[in-house]
């Protein structure tokens, strides 16, 4: 008895000037394309996701292609066409745009597996900006809520003071109040919010140490399944995909995680 109208999402055209590519906490790598400035639903666009090796691949983009942008959702600008009509008239078109096959931070060998459609960086536990990834995902505030954000992160990280998330922990009065612009008070507080997150129950904890694809909902069925950490360590695969919205996937993840020994350290 109703009828919806969903309406063309607003065009707009510009050059791709380069592509680089970021990486995530969990590894993940993803193309991101840098555009010449456009005006588009009311805001300025300068970068448009490229998502994975199989979109680039599928809109043939070359440097220099003038390209089709527009807000998936209204909200995040994605390339939907090259226009080839321009491209006819490119005297010197740029290189193809061929994915990554090194991580740009640490210049580990990209992987993908057969199943998905995302290169990852599977230097997981020396890769600066997977670390730096976890420890920002950890303090979050569904996970162990503490106050602390990105650039603070970063100085702790730069100094030395935190190589994980874990070393928080172990962070002295003495050693915050050396850093710039940090005081008695912003240091008190830290503290005392890394205190208080020792009182978050245990769901938040398997979901804030950001072992891959455990999100809060998995988090919470396997807390309830297994009461404490170690149980959780020990479980094996057929004990794991016995629980509710536990599939093959996940169990590896957990498996694979508890295998590592770093991982299983901190």
């Amino acid at each position: 008895w109703c009828i919806a109208f969903k309406f063309n999402a607003e065009q707009a055209i510009t050059r791709l000037e380069s592509v680089t590519y970021h990486v995530g906490r969990t590894g993940a790598v993803t193309p991101v394309a840098n555009l010449e400035a456009v005006q588009l639903s009311g805001t300025t666009v300068k970068r448009a996701s490229l998502y994975n090796e199989d979109a680039i691949n599928s809109l043939d983009l070359h440097i220099g292609d003038m390209v089709y942008v527009e807000k998936g959702g209204e909200i995040i600008p994605k390339i939907t066409a090259v226009d080839m009509k321009a491209r006819e008239k490119v005297f010197m078109l740029g290189d193809k745009v061929r994915f990554a096959k090194v991580c740009p931070d640490c210049g580990s060998t990209l992987i993908r597996n057969e199943d998905e459609a995302v290169h990852y960086c599977p230097n997981s536990d020396g890769c600066p900006t997977q670390i730096k990834g976890r420890i920002e995902h950890f303090v979050t505030r569904k996970a162990m809520n503490i106050t602390i954000g990105p650039e603070s992160i970063n100085l702790l990280y730069e100094k030395e003071l935190i190589k994980d998330a874990s070393d928080l922990y172990d962070l002295q009065f003495e050693d915050l109040i050396k850093l710039d612009r940090w005081g008695e008070t912003s240091a008190r507080n830290l503290l005392k919010s890394i205190e208080l997150s020792k009182t978050v129950p245990y769901e938040r904890v398997l979901h804030a140490i950001g072992i891959r694809f455990i999100g809060e909902t998995v988090a919470q069925k396997l807390a309830q399944a297994f009461p404490n950490i170690d149980l959780l360590c020990q479980a094996s695969f057929e004990q794991l995909t016995a629980v509710d919205e536990i599939g093959d996937r996940i169990a590896n993840s957990l498996i694979n995680y508890f295998e590592n020994p770093k991982f299983k350290e901190f």
